[in-house]
């Protein structure tokens, strides 16, 4: 059985854990704000883009003048997965969730004889790739030194596919991120990039415009499907950030009531000792008292 000294110095250390972990969920939930404003302004433009460019790739369909990144290499068998995490833990299951589906589309890759390469953004998907998957890791972009991700950012990384896909280092180049929703939902998520894939959009709701291109469509493609690529990981990373500091606010919050728990059950065993000691001094004394 711990004695009193043992279990008020265990208090006092959950004590201040409790204002460390206090401390961190009301920074995250001013971060929050920040990246929740930027993830959701993001989306009309998002989602207005990739619209546009299903039309034009619906349009093309599958020609042979189209522009290579619309109908690929004509193959699949080597697939590139950019695995895009944060730089800090301590935000649940937000870097593990994330990490989980893209072993399972590297297993079962694998599984069905393909190669797979894997590039990550943020320490901790690294991590995570490098202890399960060290064969198939090529690459890291470390984002530590960022403190506001933009668009420049997204475009280093965009260029860095569009490079070794220009040199043949792979077919089929897939993101992986978390969608952000609210405070306890993340929704992790993938999306192919190369080739583009804008099934989503050519199902989404017609509004109805008509639209006459100049020049034609092959050439906006040419020159628009390298941008892109650069959308849709600066989505991508606008959404991981919004993500990011909601599951922090909400596990710091749950470690903030977890230590507010311990420390009412530590103070009760507390007291009950310190209840027992006195007691049996009392005891010890009285017999005292009768021996005289």
């Amino acid at each position: 059985m711990p004695s009193l000294k043992d279990l008020k110095t265990r208090i006092e250390s959950v004590k201040s854990t409790r204002k460390i972990t206090k401390a961190m969920q009301m920074v995250a939930a001013a971060k929050l704000r920040r990246a929740q404003e930027s993830a959701e302004m993001s989306r009309p433009y998002t989602e207005r883009f990739n619209h546009v460019m299903g039309k034009l790739a619906a349009s093309v369909g599958d020609s042979e003048s189209a522009p290579k990144l619309l109908r690929g290499t004509g193959d699949d068998k080597v697939h590139l997965l950019v695995v895009m995490t944060a730089e800090r833990g301590l935000c649940g299951g937000f870097n593990g969730n994330i990490a989980r589906m893209a072993r399972q589309e590297a297993e079962k890759l694998l599984a069905e004889g393909k190669t797979v390469k894997v590039i990550t953004v943020g320490k901790k998907g690294r991590d995570a790739i490098k202890r399960d998957l060290a064969d198939t890791f090529i690459d890291h972009v470390d984002l530590t030194a960022v403190r506001n991700v933009g668009y420049s950012d997204a475009q280093a990384i965009a260029q860095n596919l569009l490079d070794r896909f220009d040199a043949g280092e792979f077919d089929v180049a897939k993101i992986f991120y978390s969608k952000f929703q609210n405070v306890v939902t993340q929704i992790p998520t993938m999306h192919q990039v190369i080739p583009a894939d804008f099934s989503a959009e050519e199902g989404a709701e017609d509004d109805g415009a008509f639209y006459d291109f100049e020049p034609d469509e092959e050439a906006i493609l040419r020159e628009l499907l390298p941008r892109g690529v650069a959308t849709a990981i600066f989505s991508g990373l606008l959404e991981n950030g919004a993500s990011e500091q909601g599951a922090r606010m909400s596990a710091m919050d749950n470690a903030t009531r977890n230590a507010g728990e311990m420390i009412d059950k530590l103070t009760i065993q507390f007291n009950r000792s310190r209840q027992a000691v006195i007691t049996n001094e009392l005891i010890e004394i009285i017999s005292g008292a009768e021996a005289l």
